[in-house]
């Protein structure tokens, strides 16, 4: 806080918050905290104690300056009113704002494909989450989007890969895939296939070529291992 600020406070405690002790003994307020409630009052009138603005480094700013003064960019200021009468106005500009281009992206946005996943029972309440880690990536050098998940339940160990083009109207080949972790890890085709058992607790696009994962050892064991892997999408 600056100085300018430090006073401020003092001056509005020392004005409001005078002592009076006569009035201690009464039901209610006994101090002056209007200039403050007024700007939270959800009402339209007019502020009771509209705030000085002389000397405010923005308002001279903006007076000062030919461009910004009836700029359309800038938000326009009500010193009469509260904050909610200036959220409310707000928030109607916005609203205004984004009508628009909602309208546009959503005549525009079609279905291209449908795949189904996996089938749950008809009770949301125990209906679990299978479905995890979807993220998003799209290579501009071959006009193709990713999406990487996993599926859980029985495919923990799996992480899954699927790929559409930007044209809709074309098609990629392996559209989805899966690539198991489950013991590729193992040092030799010796070790027993449960001894070094891993699922992926993440998975994001390093580049276009290059998935990066983070595997965790499924065994019930202390010290599981963590691995840092980058995979070739190739």
């Amino acid at each position: 806080m600056t100085q300018k600020d430090i006073t401020f406070v003092a001056d509005f405690l020392t004005e409001h918050f005078n002592e009076a002790p006569e009035l201690y003994n009464r039901k209610g307020k006994y101090f002056n905290v209007e200039r403050v409630g007024q700007y939270l009052k959800d009402e339209d009138d007019d502020l009771v104690s509209p705030p000085n603005t002389e000397g405010n480094q923005w308002f001279n700013f903006l007076k000062n300056s030919t461009h910004l003064k009836e700029s359309p960019l800038l938000f326009p200021y009500y010193p009469e009113k509260s904050l909610h009468f200036v959220k409310r106005q707000m928030e109607g500009v916005i609203d205004q704002c984004l009508q628009k281009p909602a309208d546009i992206i959503g005549k525009s946005v079609h279905q291209a494909v449908c795949m189904s996943l996996y089938k749950t029972s008809q009770s949301e309440d125990s209906t679990p989450q299978l479905f995890k880690l979807p993220f998003l990536w799209n290579d501009k050098t071959s006009n193709i989007h990713y999406v990487l998940f996993t599926m859980l339940e029985n495919s923990i160990s799996k992480i899954h890969i699927l790929r559409r083009h930007t044209d809709t109207s074309r098609s990629v080949s392996n559209g989805i895939l899966a690539v198991d972790f489950g013991n590729f890890l193992n040092s030799s085709i010796n070790e027993s296939s449960d001894s070094r058992c891993y699922s992926c607790l993440d998975a994001h696009f390093y580049d276009d070529e290059t998935v990066t994962v983070v595997l965790k050892e499924s065994m019930e064991q202390e010290g599981k291992e963590r691995v840092l892997a980058q995979l070739p999408l190739s």
